[in-house]
Protein backbone atom coordinates (compact mmCIF):
# COMPACT_ATOMS: atom_id res chain seq x y z
CA UNK A 1 0.00 0.00 0.00
CA UNK A 2 1.07 3.56 -0.61
CA UNK A 3 2.43 5.35 2.43
CA UNK A 4 0.33 8.18 3.78
CA UNK A 5 2.25 8.98 6.95
CA UNK A 6 4.26 11.89 5.65
CA UNK A 7 4.08 14.92 7.93
CA UNK A 8 3.59 18.29 6.20
CA UNK A 9 3.43 21.96 7.16
CA UNK A 10 -0.15 22.10 8.46
CA UNK A 11 -0.89 22.17 12.22
CA UNK A 12 0.81 19.04 13.45
CA UNK A 13 -2.25 17.57 15.16
CA UNK A 14 -4.22 17.78 11.89
CA UNK A 15 -1.45 16.26 9.81
CA UNK A 16 -1.00 13.42 12.28
CA UNK A 17 -4.77 12.91 12.42
CA UNK A 18 -4.93 12.63 8.63
CA UNK A 19 -1.98 10.24 8.54
CA UNK A 20 -3.55 7.94 11.15
CA UNK A 21 -6.94 8.21 9.43
CA UNK A 22 -5.42 7.25 6.10
CA UNK A 23 -3.70 4.24 7.62
CA UNK A 24 -7.06 3.15 9.01
CA UNK A 25 -8.60 3.57 5.55
CA UNK A 26 -5.74 1.63 3.93
CA UNK A 27 -6.17 -1.22 6.41
CA UNK A 28 -2.77 -0.76 8.04
CA UNK A 29 -4.59 -0.25 11.35
CA UNK A 30 -7.35 -2.86 11.31
CA UNK A 31 -10.62 -2.67 13.29
CA UNK A 32 -9.88 -3.57 16.89
CA UNK A 33 -6.17 -2.71 16.62
CA UNK A 34 -4.81 -0.92 19.68
CA UNK A 35 -3.27 2.51 19.07
CA UNK A 36 -0.63 3.36 21.66
CA UNK A 37 0.45 7.01 21.97
CA UNK A 38 4.08 6.14 22.59
CA UNK A 39 4.27 3.81 19.58
CA UNK A 40 2.55 6.30 17.29
CA UNK A 41 4.85 9.09 18.46
CA UNK A 42 7.85 6.94 17.53
CA UNK A 43 6.29 5.96 14.21
CA UNK A 44 5.60 9.54 13.12
CA UNK A 45 8.64 11.03 14.87
CA UNK A 46 6.62 13.54 16.88
CA UNK A 47 5.90 14.14 20.55
CA UNK A 48 2.96 12.48 22.28
CA UNK A 49 0.93 15.72 22.50
CA UNK A 50 -0.05 15.93 18.79
CA UNK A 51 -0.72 12.18 18.86
CA UNK A 52 -3.09 12.66 21.80
CA UNK A 53 -4.84 15.56 20.06
CA UNK A 54 -5.09 13.61 16.80
CA UNK A 55 -6.65 10.63 18.58
CA UNK A 56 -9.14 12.96 20.26
CA UNK A 57 -10.24 14.28 16.85
CA UNK A 58 -10.49 10.76 15.48
CA UNK A 59 -12.68 9.78 18.43
CA UNK A 60 -15.00 12.64 17.50
CA UNK A 61 -15.18 11.20 13.98
CA UNK A 62 -15.94 7.76 15.38
CA UNK A 63 -12.92 6.14 13.74
CA UNK A 64 -11.32 5.20 17.06
CA UNK A 65 -12.82 4.55 20.47
CA UNK A 66 -11.75 3.88 24.02
CA UNK A 67 -11.42 0.24 24.92
CA UNK A 68 -13.96 -0.77 27.55
CA UNK A 69 -12.60 -0.86 31.11
CA UNK A 70 -9.22 0.53 30.09
CA UNK A 71 -7.51 3.68 28.91
CA UNK A 72 -6.52 2.16 25.59
CA UNK A 73 -7.61 3.46 22.18
CA UNK A 74 -8.64 1.02 19.46
CA UNK A 75 -9.70 1.34 15.82
CA UNK A 76 -13.48 1.29 15.66
CA UNK A 77 -15.57 -1.00 13.50
CA UNK A 78 -19.01 -0.27 12.07
CA UNK A 79 -21.86 -2.66 12.78
CA UNK A 80 -24.37 -3.38 9.98
CA UNK A 81 -26.88 -1.23 11.84
CA UNK A 82 -24.43 1.68 12.00
CA UNK A 83 -23.69 1.38 8.28
CA UNK A 84 -27.43 1.55 7.52
CA UNK A 85 -27.83 4.57 9.81
CA UNK A 86 -24.86 6.29 8.20
CA UNK A 87 -26.29 5.86 4.72
CA UNK A 88 -29.60 7.31 5.93
CA UNK A 89 -27.86 10.38 7.33
CA UNK A 90 -25.70 10.78 4.22
CA UNK A 91 -28.78 10.65 2.04
CA UNK A 92 -30.48 13.43 3.97
CA UNK A 93 -27.53 15.75 4.53
CA UNK A 94 -25.51 15.37 1.34
CA UNK A 95 -28.58 15.81 -0.87
CA UNK A 96 -29.24 19.09 0.94
CA UNK A 97 -25.59 20.10 0.59
CA UNK A 98 -25.73 19.49 -3.17
CA UNK A 99 -28.92 21.52 -3.51
CA UNK A 100 -27.43 24.45 -1.63
CA UNK A 101 -24.17 24.20 -3.57
CA UNK A 102 -26.09 24.45 -6.85
CA UNK A 103 -27.49 27.79 -5.72
CA UNK A 104 -24.40 29.19 -4.01
CA UNK A 105 -21.34 27.94 -5.91
CA UNK A 106 -19.09 30.59 -7.41
CA UNK A 107 -17.20 30.16 -10.67
CA UNK A 108 -13.98 29.72 -8.70
CA UNK A 109 -15.51 27.03 -6.50
CA UNK A 110 -16.85 25.18 -9.52
CA UNK A 111 -13.39 25.28 -11.04
CA UNK A 112 -11.94 23.82 -7.84
CA UNK A 113 -14.54 21.03 -7.89
CA UNK A 114 -13.67 20.20 -11.49
CA UNK A 115 -9.97 20.16 -10.61
CA UNK A 116 -10.61 17.58 -7.88
CA UNK A 117 -12.33 15.34 -10.42
CA UNK A 118 -9.41 15.75 -12.81
CA UNK A 119 -7.03 14.82 -10.01
CA UNK A 120 -9.08 11.73 -9.17
CA UNK A 121 -9.10 10.65 -12.83
CA UNK A 122 -5.39 11.30 -13.33
CA UNK A 123 -4.52 9.45 -10.13
CA UNK A 124 -6.60 6.49 -11.23
CA UNK A 125 -4.90 6.39 -14.63
CA UNK A 126 -1.43 6.18 -13.09
CA UNK A 127 -2.52 3.57 -10.56
CA UNK A 128 -2.50 5.82 -7.50
CA UNK A 129 -5.65 4.43 -5.92
CA UNK A 130 -5.07 6.13 -2.58
CA UNK A 131 -4.81 9.57 -4.21
CA UNK A 132 -7.91 8.88 -6.32
CA UNK A 133 -9.88 8.07 -3.17
CA UNK A 134 -8.51 11.16 -1.43
CA UNK A 135 -9.62 13.42 -4.30
CA UNK A 136 -13.08 11.83 -4.30
CA UNK A 137 -13.41 12.41 -0.57
CA UNK A 138 -12.28 16.02 -0.95
CA UNK A 139 -14.90 16.46 -3.67
CA UNK A 140 -17.68 15.63 -1.22
CA UNK A 141 -16.13 17.76 1.51
CA UNK A 142 -15.86 20.69 -0.90
CA UNK A 143 -19.58 20.48 -1.71
CA UNK A 144 -20.33 20.81 2.00
CA UNK A 145 -18.11 23.90 2.16
CA UNK A 146 -19.72 25.44 -0.94
CA UNK A 147 -23.18 24.94 0.60
CA UNK A 148 -22.23 27.60 3.17
CA UNK A 149 -24.55 26.42 5.92
CA UNK A 150 -22.81 26.30 9.29
CA UNK A 151 -25.35 23.96 10.87
CA UNK A 152 -25.20 21.52 7.97
CA UNK A 153 -21.41 21.56 8.15
CA UNK A 154 -21.50 21.02 11.92
CA UNK A 155 -23.76 18.01 11.39
CA UNK A 156 -21.58 16.50 8.66
CA UNK A 157 -18.09 17.10 10.03
CA UNK A 158 -18.23 14.48 12.83
CA UNK A 159 -19.40 11.91 10.27
CA UNK A 160 -16.92 12.62 7.50
CA UNK A 161 -14.30 10.15 8.65
CA UNK A 162 -16.80 7.29 8.64
CA UNK A 163 -18.28 8.48 5.34
CA UNK A 164 -14.83 8.46 3.78
CA UNK A 165 -14.32 4.97 5.18
CA UNK A 166 -17.45 3.85 3.33
CA UNK A 167 -16.19 5.35 0.08
CA UNK A 168 -12.97 3.34 0.43
CA UNK A 169 -15.10 0.26 -0.20
CA UNK A 170 -16.06 1.43 -3.68
CA UNK A 171 -15.04 -1.38 -6.03
CA UNK A 172 -15.62 0.53 -9.29
CA UNK A 173 -13.56 3.71 -9.05
CA UNK A 174 -14.04 4.70 -12.71
CA UNK A 175 -17.81 4.57 -12.23
CA UNK A 176 -17.54 6.53 -8.97
CA UNK A 177 -15.62 9.28 -10.74
CA UNK A 178 -18.18 9.35 -13.56
CA UNK A 179 -20.97 9.74 -11.01
CA UNK A 180 -19.09 12.56 -9.34
CA UNK A 181 -18.71 14.24 -12.73
CA UNK A 182 -22.49 14.01 -13.19
CA UNK A 183 -22.98 15.53 -9.76
CA UNK A 184 -20.56 18.32 -10.60
CA UNK A 185 -22.46 19.08 -13.81
CA UNK A 186 -25.75 19.16 -11.91
CA UNK A 187 -24.33 21.60 -9.35
CA UNK A 188 -22.77 23.72 -12.10
CA UNK A 189 -26.15 23.93 -13.84
CA UNK A 190 -27.47 25.98 -10.93
CA UNK A 191 -30.56 23.75 -10.69
CA UNK A 192 -31.00 22.62 -7.06
CA UNK A 193 -33.65 20.03 -7.94
CA UNK A 194 -31.35 18.40 -10.48
CA UNK A 195 -28.41 18.50 -8.07
CA UNK A 196 -30.49 16.93 -5.31
CA UNK A 197 -31.77 14.21 -7.62
CA UNK A 198 -28.30 13.30 -8.90
CA UNK A 199 -26.90 13.29 -5.36
CA UNK A 200 -29.73 11.08 -4.13
CA UNK A 201 -29.29 8.62 -7.00
CA UNK A 202 -25.53 8.54 -6.39
CA UNK A 203 -25.86 7.67 -2.71
CA UNK A 204 -28.66 5.14 -3.29
CA UNK A 205 -26.63 3.37 -5.98
CA UNK A 206 -23.57 3.27 -3.76
CA UNK A 207 -25.67 1.91 -0.88
CA UNK A 208 -26.95 -0.88 -3.14
CA UNK A 209 -23.44 -1.67 -4.40
CA UNK A 210 -22.08 -1.71 -0.85
CA UNK A 211 -24.60 -4.29 0.31
CA UNK A 212 -24.03 -6.43 -2.78
CA UNK A 213 -20.36 -6.78 -1.83
CA UNK A 214 -20.63 -7.04 1.98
Amino acid sequence: MESSAKIDDRPLRETVRDAIRNRIFEGDYAPGARLVERDLADEFNVSRLPIREALRMLRQEGLVSERANSRGIVVSSLTPEQVADLFDVRLALEVLASQLAAVRATASELNDLSSLLDRAQNSLEVGSIFEAHAANNQFHDAITTIARNEFLRAALEPLQGRMHWLFRHATDLPELIREHRSLYEAIASGDPERAGRVSRDHIQKYRKDYYLTH
